[in-house]
């Protein structure tokens, strides 16, 4: 993101910058509610319950973000032992993804159902722009956590799609190896290796597929 800067495109990297404050707080707002309405109160005693950017926004992550276009918002807490239900675990995971894809639908469509009836609010290019970046960067984020390496949330939701013997083994695997599997992808993608050049292309498709106006 420092490039848009050094190139002047100062308005592109506030956008991105607002997109994904606003894309990440979602998706922990979304595990904090789910946690919520499975018996567990953990996030919400601790003040996660709330989709306020800076009670999510971890400052490191959000640096690394502008820095080299990665990073983090701080990780929502739980406590398995109050959930009331034997799928809460990967339900909690799958609810941060959930959340970007709602709010891509909703951006997605409310931008759609503007432009086929002239709404001035999505006619100048500023609006345009934003919207197309926060559905991408709602796509992204959720095919990126659904990836089952390291603490993504996709390390929660796989084992409950295996075998029992497999996805013990998978589990024990993923502690030892994911998070170090999951950096050295991200090392090759900045070395020039297309390992994640997947993404944009499934990103593509489920925009198309979530665009229902138009």
């Amino acid at each position: 993101m420092l490039s848009l800067l050094q190139a002047g495109r100062h308005e592109t990297f506030a956008l991105i910058l607002v997109a994904i404050v606003l894309s990440l707080s979602f998706h922990e707002f979304g595990h904090a509610w789910s946690a919520k309405k499975l018996g567990d109160d953990t996030a919400e005693r601790l003040g996660r319950l709330t989709l306020n950017p800076i009670r999510h926004i971890e400052p490191i992550g959000l640096a690394m973000v502008v820095l080299i276009g990665f990073g983090w918002a701080r990780p929502v807490p739980t406590d398995p032992r109050n959930f009331t239900h034997p799928l809460a675990g990967a339900l909690v995971a799958a609810a941060g993804p959930v959340a970007n894809l709602l709010i891509a639908v909703v951006a997605a469509n409310l931008y759609a159902l503007g432009v086929a009836n002239g709404w001035g609010f999505v006619a100048s290019p500023i609006a345009r722009e934003f919207f197309f970046l926060l559905v991408y960067i709602n796509v992204l984020l959720m095919l990126f956590n659904l990836i089952p390496l390291g603490p993504l949330d996709g390390h929660y939701i796989l084992p409950h799609l295996l075998a029992t013997s497999v996805a013990r083994r998978y589990v024990e695997l993923n502690a030892r190896f994911g998070a170090m599997a999951l950096l050295g992808l991200v090392v090759l993608s900045y070395a020039g290796l297309p390992v994640f050049a997947w993404l944009r292309s499934a990103a593509r498709f489920v925009i198309d597929a979530i665009t229902v106006i138009g």
